[in-house]
């Protein structure tokens, strides 16, 4: 499904934030730019390594007014017991969104019905609300923080930004 310039689903779910569990809206970002990334499943492999990756890079898109929210198809239970038990995850500040009967990741189109689990999405959706960039990858192939703050750079800049396009580097010109 093609998500790119159209308002982005709304969803109110559960999710863990400091080891707390809180009611959240996609709406209640409206003003922000947000990362909103699938993974999954808690307990795994690669999906470890990207909440790693998105907790030591969450400053760096807070600082371009940008929230991240990750979101898989376990309890907010499972986030708070994985979050406890592996070192890796004790540094996350971003919201780790609970999504148990599979509805959000159904609304973007990430949903694995063979599996019962989000596949690896994700989706940059600005201030108003608006997805402007999306990707989705195999299970085995985890995002990279470094491109995706790239491209949430980029898009704020409104410019036209050529490819390895980095922050300070000059946008193209009509």
């Amino acid at each position: 499904m093609n998500f790119i310039n159209k308002q982005a689903p709304e969803f109110e779910t559960e999710a863990l934030k400091d080891n707390e569990f809180k009611k959240i809206k996609l709406n209640d970002f409206k003003g922000k730019w947000v990362v909103l990334f699938f993974y999954p499943a808690d307990f795994t492999f690669v999906c470890p390594t990207e909440l790693e990756g998105f907790a030591k890079d969450y400053k760096k898109f807070l600082d371009k007014n940008c929230e991240v929210l990750a979101v898989s198809t376990d309890t907010v239970y499972t986030h708070k017991a994985w979050v406890e038990a592996d070192k890796r995850l004790q540094g996350i500040k971003y919201y780790m969104a609970a999504d148990r009967s599979g509805i959000i990741s159904r609304a973007y189109d990430v949903y694995d019905d063979a599996t019962g689990n989000a596949m690896r999405g994700l989706f940059v959706i600005d201030p108003d609300g608006v997805i402007k960039y999306t990707v989705v990858t195999h299970d085995n192939v985890g995002r990279s923080t470094d491109e995706t703050y790239r491209v949430v750079t980029a898009l704020q800049t409104g410019g036209l930004c050529p490819v390895n396009w980095k922050e300070g580097d000059s946008t193209l010109k009509k």
